[in-house]
């Protein structure tokens, strides 16, 4: 069995004919040419996964020969051939896309041996590629569905992110709505695609860590540094970096980081040499950065820098018609991640959920879901299994029924069976008179006969 087709251009009839030999003994599809303009022709009609190729022909440069290939082929992969090695057109070639640079006399096995581990290689990459397109697959945008206005904003949003490289990107949203999903959907839709997504949890690490995370340090740097350690922006090279949690950065980090988004550039810890930050970064958090910038602990600088591009992931309260289609998705995914068979939800269970605040927003959901799937064996997710504080909530929201006007003028309330407090009866009618104005507390309160400033306590008292 052929394991690859390669094509020998060298004018020098005994190595020619020996690196073909060599090569079809090794199983290699082999075609040859002895000047610029058979390897052009071969070239055409062979279409060789590999050229071993001579700089020296006598009526073209190998150099100008690389650079034609590689332009109609840039998974072309190219050994060098040279009776004339030197520093200089080494690094020109590897800098034209050459896999491999070799000077005469060489010794076959040595040629051999190189050949198969580039080829190797490439066959490696190819797997690598085809393991992240289908991880990219199952993966993109996950617990990001919705058809909601705020979630096409959001949708049209990171696709401009993902397509401009812009350099620093801002994703803003409560715990739970998928910031992370929103960063690795940028990467993965990016020209950074192939390169790593590192991600770091800004308020995991110790104040006096982080540096030495992301930067790394050199040998020496401190007592137990025993030798050179690449750090995050290191290991993200042509990349992206996801700073989660940056409003948790110490204020001396900060100022750290905003020199790295200015000039591109790093140190070590104890280094002195300056390094290129050719990563993108994405920073994101659940506070709220404006505040922190008043209160002097987030630097206004960073924000500003950093909030160039700002995508909101807007919570799952406000966006309750997305629940029906998020329960759909998140039943078939534990479906195939736990081989079970449930075909969805009874109304009256997706009735509860629709009624909850969800605080813990999509996160929560699914881990909701994940548990009634556990505990419930039937073909329909029933409200059995739904944690206490969603049916709790769900009752206090509907204790009281709609009211009726008596015709003695009275109005008519009924008193839950189970009973209910007078602070959940007021709680839950300053809940409804909001949402029958749309949040706006003067006419909520007029319906209500109390004043602006005392439906304001009401609900700093309540949390509203």
């Amino acid at each position: 069995m052929k394991q690859g087709k390669i094509l020998v251009v060298d004018d020098e009839k005994l190595i020619n004919w020996s690196l073909v030999d060599m090569l079809e003994e090794a199983g290699y599809l082999v075609a040859s040419a002895a000047n610029g303009r058979e390897a052009r022709e071969c070239f055409k009609t062979f279409q060789p996964e590999m050229v071993l190729l001579d700089i020296a022909l006598p009526d073209a440069n190998g150099m100008e020969l690389l650079r034609e290939f590689k332009e109609v082929d840039e998974h072309l992969m190219v050994i060098m051939i040279t009776a004339n090695a030197d520093l200089e057109s080494t690094v020109e070639s590897l800098k034209r896309g050459a896999d491999e640079y070799i000077g005469k006399p060489f010794n076959l096995q040595v040629i051999e041996h190189r050949v198969k581990q580039i080829f190797d290689k490439s066959k490696l990459k190819k797997q690598t590629n085809t393991v992240k397109r289908i991880l990219r697959r199952s993966n993109d945008f996950d617990q990001l569905v919705g058809s909601s206005e705020k979630m096409i904003e959001m949708f049209k949003m990171t696709k401009v992110c993902a397509e401009s490289d812009c350099k620093t990107i801002l994703v803003l949203g409560e715990s739970g709505t998928g910031k992370e999903l929103v960063a690795r959907a940028i990467h993965n839709h990016s020209s950074r695609s192939d390169a790593p997504f590192i991600d770091v949890n800004c308020a995991a690490i110790p104040d006096n860590l982080l540096e030495n995370e992301l930067f790394g340090h050199e040998k020496g740097a401190y007592t137990d540094a025993s030798q050179r350690e690449e750090g995050i922006f290191e290991c993200a090279e042509g990349g992206t970096v996801f700073l989660d949690e940056i409003g948790d950065m110490p204020l001396a980090m900060q100022t750290k980081i905003l020199k790295v988004i200015e000039t591109r550039r790093y140190r070590r810890v104890g280094g002195r040499e300056s390094l290129e930050a050719n990563v993108r970064i994405v920073a994101a958090t659940n506070q709220d950065l404006p505040k922190l910038v008043d209160e002097g602990l987030f630097r206004g600088d960073l924000y500003y820098r950093l909030n160039v591009m700002c995508i909101v992931l807007p919570p799952l309260r406000e966006r309750i018609d997305c629940i029906s289609s998020l329960v759909e998705y998140f039943i078939s995914r534990l479906n195939s991640e736990y081989g079970k068979k449930v075909q969805g939800i009874a109304v009256e269970t997706l009735e509860y959920l629709k009624n909850y605040n969800w605080p813990g927003n999509v996160r929560e959901l699914r881990n909701t879901l994940e548990r009634m799937m556990m505990l419930d064996c039937s073909a329909l997710l029933t409200p059995q299994y739904l944690p206490l504080e969603i049916r709790h909530q769900a009752v206090d929201l509907n204790a009281i029924t709609p009211s009726t006007e008596a015709e003695s003028g009275a109005v008519e309330i009924h008193l839950p069976a189970a009973g209910i407090t007078l602070e959940e009866v007021e709680k839950v009618l300053i809940q409804q008179a909001l949402e029958r104005y749309n949040g706006n507390q003067t006419k909520a309160a007029n319906c209500l006969g109390m004043s602006r400033d005392t439906i304001r306590y009401r609900m700093k008292k309540f949390e509203l």
